[in-house]
């Protein structure tokens, strides 16, 4: 018997190389290679569109502009300069109308309506005319004891003027009224803004405050006696 029926049988051979291919490396391997592409280009997209969506949010949120804030202390009707403003950025809220960095002309010459304090954001309604006060407004100034207004009181501070009833009449003049019909009276109430503090005072123990007020009011708080107005501070904005 011839020798090479005797050796192990063994699979197609390469005919260039001699070599036996291994079992998996045939053409169904490539095909399934080719099959998982898709799914690799598909993971890829969604991970673009991942970081594109972050990146679009995060400039969203961080969208800032340059608006105009108060540098130094501005009290109420004095005219505004160049050297009491300055530019900061600023988080765009539909909800706030801030006055834009390139309006700072406008703003220059015109008077604060209330006192600014130095960081405030600069609105509209903050800045008035070059007339003071603004109209349908008075400035008035009452003599009060301590008691009367609450210590620490400032510039800027929103209050509620209390005249007692006896003190205003429909024309704005004391009111006559018995003892026992005012302690059943209400007083009137009334919204202010401190314009000013002068702690020396009318030289009788009093502080001079200044407020600004509606001018329907000025009657009632200037036909107030001695002893009958007092100041309550609010929140800002409040009533």
């Amino acid at each position: 018997m011839a020798l090479d029926s005797m050796r192990p049988k063994s699979g197609p051979q390469d005919r260039s190389t001699g070599a036996v291919p291994r079992v998996g490396r045939g053409p169904w391997r490539a095909a399934r290679r080719r099959r998982g592409l898709p799914f690799v280009a598909l993971g890829g997209l969604l991970v673009i569109v991942c970081v594109l969506g972050y990146a679009f949010g995060a400039v969203r949120l961080g969208d800032r502009v340059q608006v105009l804030a108060v540098a130094r202390s501005v009290a109420a009707g004095q005219a505004i300069t160049a050297a009491d403003v300055r530019q900061v950025p600023a988080a765009l809220d539909p909800g706030v109308q801030l006055v834009p960095a390139g309006q700072v002309q406008q703003v220059i010459g015109r008077t604060a309506v209330v006192p600014l304090l130095p960081g405030t954001l600069l609105t509209p309604s903050l800045v008035g005319d070059a007339a003071f006060p603004p109209p349908g407004k008075v400035a008035a100034s009452v003599a009060l004891k301590p008691g009367q207004y609450p210590q620490g009181l400032a510039s800027g501070a929103r209050v509620a003027v209390y005249v007692s009833a006896s003190a205003a009449g429909g024309d704005g003049q004391p009111a006559p009224a018995s003892p026992a019909k005012s302690a059943g009276s209400a007083p009137v109430r009334m919204q202010a803004v401190v314009l000013g503090v002068d702690l020396a005072g009318d030289g009788q123990g009093s502080t001079v405050i200044s407020l600004l007020l509606d001018a329907a009011d000025g009657g009632r708080l200037a036909g107030a006696p001695a002893g009958a107005v007092v100041l309550m501070q609010t929140a800002p904005g409040g009533n």
